[in-house]
């Protein structure tokens, strides 16, 4: 069964990684798929191809989320191209990480930019669309820094906490327009990103999490499949942890 046929999703900074594992989920369920990417427009193309390969819609937008004008023109272009939005996954993300004394001003600007106002962003530009329909999920990426927060992370822990605040208060503020808002937590995640670090560090991580484990973005991507569906229609405010255990 395709959960999400007939729907329509955004979802931002998906041309590698998570964003990448929800953008193919989607497509294998049925959705159209509309998605940003930063700068990599070779990764980009090849996925939108990836996902026309499931027979559904896909384009690829080169578009900054940090930007509200390019947040709101992205949100235009889709409607144009798509005739329409269901779903919105705010997944674009950077991390900038050093301790507090090294980290510069510039640093925690930019990992605040990126990560929690592109959020506000997008949410404000998709907000009329979904008010009128009377329906919307809206799932934003948080993550496990942003609960229990982590040394040298000061400004990614806060972006990543300040958007669990956000996701609570719109849930409240559209749940009686049938709009749901939730957030997911991923624990320690193998990306492309944690390829390029020790081994032995990171079966140091492994070992620490009760799955002895890490997750694949495929495990995040299922947990926002979910969120996005119909099979959480009375789900909204809610921040779901996809961490193996670790914050057990």
């Amino acid at each position: 069964m395709k959960i999400l046929e007939g729907k329509k999703a955004i979802i931002t900074g998906a041309s590698r990684g998570i964003g990448k594992g929800i953008a193919v989920v989607f497509a294998g369920h049925g959705a159209d798929v509309a998605f940003t990417y930063s700068s990599s427009e070779g990764p980009a193309l090849e996925l939108q191809k990836e996902l026309e390969g499931y027979g559904v819609k896909a384009k690829a937008y080169k578009s900054d989320a940090a930007s509200f004008e390019q947040a709101e023109a992205l949100v235009n272009q889709v409607l144009e191209d798509f005739g329409g939005v269901d779903i919105l996954v705010n997944n674009a993300g950077i991390t900038k990480d050093n301790l507090l004394m090294r980290m510069s001003e510039a640093d925690f600007d930019q990992v605040i930019e990126v990560n929690l106002k592109s959020i506000f962003n997008m949410t404000k530009a998709i907000q009329r669309t979904f008010l009128k329909q009377r329906s919307g999920s809206i799932v934003n990426m948080s993550s496990v820094v942003g609960v229990k927060g982590n040394a040298g992370q000061a400004n990614y822990a806060a972006s990543k906490a300040g958007m669990i605040g956000f996701t609570k208060s719109v849930a409240l503020e559209l749940g009686s327009r049938n709009i749901r808002c939730n957030a997911i937590a991923p624990g320690f995640i193998e990306t492309e990103m944690t390829d390029k670090l020790d081994e032995k560090t990171v079966q140091g991580w492994r070992d620490a999490i009760p799955l002895k484990r890490g997750g694949t973005p495929e495990d995040v991507a299922n947990a926002c499949l979910f969120l996005a569906s119909d099979l959480s229609a009375y789900v909204t405010g809610q921040v779901l942890h996809v961490d193996g255990g670790m914050l057990t």
